[in-house]
This record gives C-alpha cells, sequence and structure tokens, in this order.
C-alpha cells in the first residue's frame, strides 16, 4: 500500500492528495485529529510536487501522536494543562520520518497523557468509533 501511495503521489500531485485528506478530515465527526497543521504540509507538499524527494516516505503524509514533540505543532498531550504548548524540537522518530521525506500533517487525539486507550480523558473529547458514531 505504501509503494502504491507513493507511485500516485509521484505521478499525481501531493499539495492535491493532501487538500483531499484535510477535507475529509474536516467533514468528519471522528475527532480523530487534535491539530491540523495545513500551512506546513501544503508548503512541503508543494515543494515535493516541485522536486519530488528520494527518502524512503518521500511526499507521504503522516499524523503523530499528541504525546511525540513536533517543533512547531501544538503538543499538549491531550491536556488542558499543556494546551498552547509548541515545541521548539522534534522527537527523535519526527527527525526520522522528515530525513524519509513524510510530511507531517497533524497531530491524534489520545488520552490525556497517553493514559488510558478509550480517548475518554482527552481534553479534546473522545474519538468516535468509525463503524458507529454512537459508540
Amino acid at each position: 500500500m505504501l509503494t502504491q501511495l507513493r507511485e500516485q503521489l509521484r505521478s499525481g500531485s501531493a499539495e492535491d492528495y493532501l487538500c483531499k485528506l484535510f477535507e475529509k478530515i474536516e467533514r468528519s465527526k471522528l475527532n480523530g485529529f487534535t491539530t491540523l497543521a495545513k500551512e506546513s504540509a501544503l508548503k512541503e507538499a508543494r515543494d515535493f510536487d516541485k522536486s519530488p524527494g528520494r527518502g524512503l516516505l518521500a511526499g507521504v503524509p503522516i499524523a503523530i501522536k499528541e504525546c511525540i514533540s513536533t517543533k512547531g505543532i501544538q503538543t499538549c498531550c491531550s491536556s488542558r494543562i499543556l494546551q498552547g504548548y509548541i515545541p521548539p524540537y522534534d522527537a527523535h522518530v519526527v527527525e526520522r520520518l522528515k530525513a524519509e521525506g513524510a510530511i507531517i500533517m497533524g497531530k491524534t487525539n489520545m488520552d490525556e497523557f497517553a493514559m488510558g486507550s478509550s480517548t475518554e480523558t482527552s481534553c479534546f473529547g473522545p474519538t468516535k468509533n468509525p463503524w458507529d458514531l454512537n459508540t
């Protein structure tokens, strides 16, 4: 699947693909994303379209869990106490993803401080079940 996506991105437009993803996320009632890094992600997608990178993840949009530091993107661990905190650095895993050409598109919901598995303690509210929005 990743190989197919990379080929699609090389033969099409990473910016168009990312715009469609953002539209789908914004229409969604799942509450899966806490922050969308639209401006920076779209810039990186435009750069990729002009000059495709050679990394294993070149042009591939990636979402990062809310507890992992992302330079310039709010990282609050789904806690009100840390809302507004924007790290001055990337976690090592994010550095590695970026080094391979991945585009960080946003942060995903989780329980506060990753202390649970249902997102019911997230300051952003729970993530919905995509198969049954009532659960």
